[in-house]
């Protein structure tokens, strides 16, 4: 057998078409197709490139300019620098979304494709032909979700405002139902109920960290004179002023409770014994300053305790009592238990 022959693969190349047929094919095509030669500045478009832009087929300069002066004044700049990039070989491709103006002065976005056939021996664009496509519909419809996403966006913001607000007043109002359920209505100290809560967590700190804790019982003298000789509203005055006075000489940390009707617990964290009883001491030199009720001397009784190690709270309440009572009969002074 003899040497098999070699079969030379078919080659295709733009420039063995004359530019007639070219451009026959060209006007074929749904896209609008430019065709620029770069080294005469001639540019051929086929008639849909006029037709997307609303003008009549081949009625424009075929030149670069034509294009330039469509592209919108905003985008022009962008579109330069892809181009000259692609040119320039910095970029592989060249692909890039903008406006044209119409016939009628309106403006569609079209995505506009490149791609250089041939370059000169100095490496400049020979030959380039592209394609403008309108993307019109496309760009409504972006702008459509988007306005919707705008829209959505906003009514989420407006709800969860709403939320927030909605919230926050239910924080308030919880916030002011807990102050209700803790504190007393008269006089603004704490309850009985906030009274257990915080001699409960006290005596459980004092347990843990091995801190001292300290109470003092205290109630007005003879308030019931009070208020049987001028009456409940003046004998309330006196509490609340009584109270005022007291709380002059606790410390941030202290809790002051209504205890009974003229009677308060001060719960000391972190206060020895010998510390509650001056403090007690403090609250009866300031009571000796307070105004006259009617023809009565307000003064206050006191019973001064500290807690033992593993001490509970209700063995430590039931100790201020006694030390209160114990002052009572010892003739109304500061007695410690």
């Amino acid at each position: 057998m003899g040497e098999a022959s070699s079969i030379e693969p078919l080659k295709f190349n733009v420039s063995d078409m004359n530019e007639g047929m070219l451009h026959t094919i060209m006007e074929l095509v749904s896209d609008g197709i430019w065709d620029w030669n770069a080294n005469t500045g001639f540019v051929y478009r086929n008639a849909r490139w006029y037709e997307m832009l609303g003008y009549t087929p081949h009625s424009l300069d075929n030149n670069v300019l034509t294009w330039e002066n469509i592209i919108h004044p905003d985008d022009f700049p962008q579109v330069m620098a892809l181009f000259d990039d692609y040119l320039s070989q910095r970029t592989p491709v060249y692909q890039a979304e903008y406006r044209c103006r119409t016939h009628d002065g309106r403006y569609i976005w079209i995505e506009d494709r490149g791609h250089v056939l041939a370059r000169n021996a100095d490496g400049s664009v020979a030959r380039m032909v592209g394609a403008h496509r309108s993307i019109e519909d496309k760009k409504r419809l972006l702008e459509a979700l988007e306005r919707r996403n705008q829209s959505l966006e906003a009514l989420v913001e407006e709800r969860t405002r709403e939320l927030s607000s909605v919230n926050q007043q239910l924080q308030r109002q919880l916030e002011e139902n807990r102050k209700l359920a803790e504190t007393d209505a008269l006089t603004s100290t704490a309850n009985r109920y906030r009274l257990d809560q915080a001699l409960r967590q006290e005596c459980e700190r004092s347990q843990r960290f091995r801190q001292p804790l300290s109470l003092i019982a205290m109630d007005i003298d003879d308030f019931k004179s009070i208020n049987d000789h001028y009456g409940h509203a003046l004998g309330d005055a006196a509490l609340i002023q009584v109270v005022e006075r007291v709380k002059r000489s606790l410390r941030a940390g202290d809790v002051l409770a209504r205890w009974g009707g003229d009677e308060f617990i001060a719960v000391l964290p972190d206060t020895s014994l010998a510390e509650a009883r001056t403090l007690a001491e403090a609250i009866r030199q300031g009571l000796s300053e307070m105004p006259l009720v009617g023809d009565f001397h307000v003064s206050m009784s006191f019973g001064v305790v500290q807690r033992f190690e593993e001490e509970q709270q209700s063995g430590l309440m039931a100790r201020a009592d006694q030390a209160l009572y114990r002052s009572k009969v010892a003739g109304k002074t500061v007695i410690s238990g």
